[in-house]
């Protein structure tokens, strides 16, 4: 039956390489399991449901991918797309986090819509290169900024706007020892390192009085907690009443290209990809992906996304859809750590976005600062997302200034159509705004 279901033969696997390959796929990415419910925990979301829902999503929607598409994948909540929905969308706007759901699965279903229409393929396609990288990088440095607040290493200064927090301070000194520690780890090339570093420094926040110490297994097992808080709590009509479109676009742009580039990457590796760098399997799994985002809103987490990570499990061997549900199988295994998940406290975490920060950090190697019509806008877009606290704004900014100088400089017939209507519904939305006009 299994050889039927995934054709391991015919992908030159076998169950004991595709389970291993899932533990290792789940061992990359199970720090998000205590990481989004710290950081949608911030928003005023109930962390224990939130750690339903993380696992819950994660589980199901990986398990529908390797059955349906049969391909090595796995998802979750994504990292920067919950960064942009706790500090920009309810921090900094001061919308509801039932209504910030609520723009996140209206962005899941105009998500379905593109991937079905095909339009999605065309908007990947008008966005250059610098910009696509440039996202990423920006996103990696909103990222890093938050853990190194969260972790004390940073803290408000009035003049300076910021400055070094106290070293001296428990939060700083644990956000240290497991940035460093997690550090050596990766250098090892050891799998499951960042989870890894986020439980020593939960153990050494324990000795410092940050969190308290278990006492027996009741502290660390349990039956998941009530998902009720977040359950089908999502606002839709207060998001449509609020005139949330930006955001609505926000979530849909950048989880456009960032799903599409986690699956050709990963399906490159595992050489499911054909000469030219496609994939029957491709459009199916863009589908599902699309469709975790409004299963995940329902639960009660953020954006649903494709992991890279998982070409963790790919480098183990992993080519088939068994590699997936093994991984989810273990996400909903997880729901029986609760305690141990409420026990880690947002200084442990915070190394864990810091790493995020740096490996998103690496594609600013591929933007061209050479052409000031592609260096200029990838500059905008990078360094806007962490000094405005927005990764909305970064987004606006680059492609506004990125159609403006291809324009100004003669060089117009560089911007892709699609390119074009984008920018100008980011125009049209600052415009409104200005007018006092919310959409």
């Amino acid at each position: 039956m299994i050889e039927n279901l995934f054709k391991l033969k015919e992908n030159n696997t076998t169950v004991r390489t595709e389970i291993i390959a899932g533990i290792t796929t789940f061992m990359t990415m199970a720090y998000i399991i205590f990481v989004n419910p710290n950081i949608l925990g911030i928003g005023g979301m109930d962390k224990g449901a939130v750690m339903v829902a993380t696992c819950l999503a994660a589980g199901l929607i990986t398990i529908v991918m390797g059955l349906y598409v049969n391909i090595p994948i796995a998802l979750a909540p994504g990292m920067g797309l919950n960064a942009f929905y706790t500090f920009t969308v309810i921090q900094g706007m001061g919308v509801p986090w039932p209504v910030a759901l609520g723009a996140v699965f209206i962005s899941g279903i105009v998500f379905i819509i593109l991937t079905v229409t095909k339009v999605r393929e065309t908007i990947v396609d008008s966005i250059p290169l610098s910009l696509k990288k440039a996202i990423t990088v920006g996103i990696g440095l909103f990222i890093a900024l938050i853990g190194f607040k969260s972790g004390a290493i940073i803290a408000d200064h009035p003049e300076t706007l910021m400055t070094l927090g106290n070293l001296q301070d428990p939060a700083a000194i644990v956000t240290l020892v497991g940035l460093i520690f997690t550090g050596i780890l990766l250098a090892l090339r050891i799998n499951g390192a960042i989870l890894i570093g986020i439980l020593l420094s939960t153990i050494v926040a324990m000795f410092l009085g940050i969190t308290k110490v278990p006492t027996g297994l009741g502290d660390l097992f349990s039956l998941p907690p009530s998902l009720a808080p977040t359950f089908l709590k999502l606002d839709i009509m207060g998001a449509i009443h609020l005139g949330l479109l930006n955001i609505i676009l926000t979530f849909t742009f950048v989880e456009l290209f960032d799903t599409l580039g986690t699956l050709v990457g990963t399906l490159g590796r595992a050489n499911l990809l054909d000469k030219e760098g496609k994939s029957p399997l491709l459009g199916k799994a863009m589908l599902v992906d699309a469709s975790g985002i409004p299963v995940g809103a329902m639960l009660g987490t953020s954006t649903v996304t494709a992991y890279i990570e998982s070409g963790a499990g790919v480098a183990a061997g992993g080519r088939t859809g068994l590699t997936a549900v093994t991984t989810g199988i273990l996400f909903l295994l997880a729901l029986f750590i609760a305690p141990l998940a409420g026990l880690v406290p947002a200084a442990a975490t915070a190394p864990a976005l810091i790493i995020v920060g740096i490996f998103m950090m690496a594609s600013v190697k591929e933007i061209d600062f050479e052409d000031f019509t592609e260096g200029l806008p990838a500059f905008l877009t990078i360094v806007m997302m962490p000094f405005t606290y927005s990764i909305a704004n970064g987004i606006a900014f680059g492609l506004i200034s990125y159609t403006a100088i291809k324009v100004l400089t003669g060089r117009a017939k560089e911007v892709h159509w699609m390119f074009y209507l984008l920018t100008s519904i980011f125009i049209l939305k600052a415009v409104l705004n200005l007018l006092g006009i919310k959409i």
